[in-house]
């Protein structure tokens, strides 16, 4: 399953980057970093020995506003990206990672914010034999994402570069398989850039009122499903399936709100409640409790392109058990196939701790 989800997250944003224009100019880029890993879990701290070190190797094709969507970023960058990370810990081990990711440019094109996402290989996930201080990663195979700040110039010698700034990588397996309490790497880093075709043309500039675009309020429906596994080590990755409704308000051609309500069906917590009625907890659970949920939420979507990147905060209004927090986060990729249907993947998660990898199909009328 962890396999399916790099290669279905992969071909997701492929397909969106194949239906752009046709005229190429390439970079490529390289960065050394150096940081420390985040202390967002008291229960990681014995894995916070060292600092981590590593390399991002980069591939993006150039835009110059042939499209409209390009000129609403200001002419961005998209491409690959593969990061090799050692977090200097032996339960830790190394990271080896491919990523989907966009640059946007911000004060005349010198600063430069890259956002990737994508899939990494951990070469020593939790092992209750062999590797149990590993409660970071409990699969070889996890999600990932990270973010770089550069200061970047191009083309200070023939098509040479410099960059350098900070960055955060994050690494989880979105509790597909317990344990999974996540690392997070803040870093600095410093490498060259290279332009393949020095003879680049000019950027088409942004027209005046080009975001306007608002639409009336519309409505859609949602279905989302996976597999996740509760906290308890080995009680088995079980379905989950969630169906939502939602109204959706365009503002402009980059932004839209969301109200929203769902239902949530969850297998792995009906055998976590279990879990606990049967142990010796004395927390109060008979193993009649509910584990169905309904929840409302609020959410934005930043549209680039028919790629979408979805944020919302949700409350379950229905809560019969107490699990992990009656708030509730979601983030992730959503893509328009056609103007009314849509597929997403996304992280639902409860302040740091994630509970599902969501893969979602939708329509919107």
């Amino acid at each position: 399953m962890s396999k399916s989800i790099c290669v279905i997250l992969l071909l997701f944003c492929f397909t969106g980057y194949t239906q752009i224009e046709t005229k190429a100019n390439y970079s490529l880029d390289v960065n050394n970093f150096y940081g420390t890993v985040l202390k967002h879990n008291p229960d990681i701290s014995h894995l916070i020995t060292g600092h981590p070190s590593g390399v991002i190797f980069s591939f993006q094709r150039k835009t110059y506003g042939e499209k409209e969507w390009q000129r609403l970023y200001n002419h961005p960058d998209y491409g690959f990206s593969f990061i090799y990370q050692d977090l200097d810990n032996e339960f830790l081990g190394e990271q080896f990672g491919v990523f989907i990711h966009y640059n946007f440019y911000f004060f005349n094109r010198l600063l430069m914010l890259r956002v990737g996402q994508g899939g990494s290989y951990a070469t020593k996930p939790y092992d209750e034999d062999n590797n149990f201080r590993n409660i970071a990663y409990g699969s070889h195979l996890v999600s990932a994402t990270y973010a770089l700040l550069n200061f970047k110039k191009k083309n200070l010698i023939s098509g040479l570069g410099l960059q350098a700034g900070l960055g955060i990588i994050h690494y989880s397996n979105g509790n597909i398989k317990a344990p999974n309490k996540s690392t997070n790497t803040l870093l600095l880093n410093a490498g060259l850039t290279y332009n393949l075709d020095q003879d680049e043309p000019e950027y088409i500039k942004k027209e005046k009122g080009l975001y306007k675009g608002g639409e009336p309020l519309s409505y859609g429906f949602v279905f989302r499903g996976g597999i996740n596994e509760s906290d308890v080590v080995g009680s088995g990755r079980l379905p989950f399936y969630t169906f939502s409704a939602f109204l959706d308000k365009r503002l402009n051609k980059k932004s839209a709100i969301q109200l929203g309500t769902e239902l949530f069906f969850s297998k792995a917590l009906e055998r976590f409640i279990d879990f606990r009625a049967v142990g010796a907890f004395n927390d109060g659970t008979t193993g009649d409790e509910d584990s169905k949920r309904l929840g409302v939420f609020l959410g934005h979507e930043l549209r680039i392109h028919r790629t979408s990147v979805l944020t919302q905060v949700g409350y379950y209004a229905y809560y019969p058990y107490d699990f992990e927090g009656q708030t509730y986060l979601r983030a992730g990729l959503q893509y328009y196939f056609t103007k009314n249907i849509f597929g997403a993947f996304t992280v639902r998660s409860h302040a740091a701790k994630a509970e599902a990898m969501e893969f979602s199909v939708g329509y919107r009328l």
